[in-house]
């Protein structure tokens, strides 16, 4: 009897120690339009995996700098496609995992309720203030606003009142804070639920900018991580693009 137990102690203790270690995590780079829905999707990747995220957010071409430094990432969710298309390119990316998890939405925003009118026209006010876009170079988000703001003949008139966040993370900041009149912000950082959170805001018409079609890679770190494939497969499941739609994404 006691022989027994003592074997099942040994076994129990063996599968324990067998459970944790399955338990990986990953150190995840990510757009900084993505900051919620990431969050969500870690959270049902725990609970459904045991595995945990670490999530690092910021413009992709800061992400991009930083992977080429040798930053200990095990995946990208890029906010454009060509980001990850160039990492695989240089033999960072796993062959063949790149793909595309989202295509994001840029919108007018402002914190004031009523401020953004539907048609966009508070950009051809006299009484406009600072309006807020993100870094061009770096951050997909603002080059969308830069060829918005061409495309509508605006570049000129909007030259003095721009200020320029180093993310689409601390654009929506400055919107947010009020340091910003408007701001060219990512659709998912307004919306929740499917609904506009607060505030006020125009979807910028799609024909005005390139799809900013954005695309995840496994990176060549993350090749055997367990935490880094599961995510990429949870992105590709059906409740998670629901989830993903849901912050105003199309997929």
């Amino acid at each position: 009897m006691h022989h027994t137990a003592r074997t099942l102690s040994i076994v129990l203790l063996a599968l324990v120690g067998h459970a944790s270690a399955s338990a990986a995590v990953a150190q995840v780079a990510v757009a900084a339009n993505f900051a919620e829905p990431i969050k969500a999707i870690a959270a049902v990747l725990e609970k459904t995996t045991g595995h945990t995220l670490r999530v690092t957010l910021g413009a992709t071409g800061k992400l991009y700098a930083q992977i080429k430094n040798g930053a200990p990432f095990d995946a990208l969710l890029a906010a454009d496609s060509k980001t990850p298309e160039i990492l695989a390119g240089e033999g960072h990316g796993v062959p063949g995992s790149r793909f595309t998890y989202a295509t994001g939405k840029l919108v007018l925003w402002s914190a004031q309720a009523g401020r953004v009118d539907t048609q966009g026209a508070v950009l051809k006010s006299p009484g406009l203030g600072k309006v807020a876009y993100a870094a061009p170079k770096v951050a997909p988000y603002g080059a969308a606003a830069v060829e918005a703001m061409q495309k509508l003949g605006l570049t000129a008139a909007l030259a003095p009142k721009l200020v320029q966040g180093e993310s689409i993370g601390q654009t929506f900041s400055f919107a947010f804070t009020g340091n910003a009149d408007v701001g060219f912000v990512a659709l998912s950082q307004v919306l929740e639920g499917g609904r506009l959170k607060s505030g006020s805001m125009w979807v910028v018409p799609q024909h005005l900018y390139s799809p900013i079609r954005q695309d995840a890679v496994l990176l060549q770190r993350g090749a055997q991580n367990e935490a880094a494939r599961a995510l990429i497969q949870l992105l590709k499941s059906p409740n998670t693009q629901d989830l993903i739609r849901s912050y105003g994404y199309s997929i």
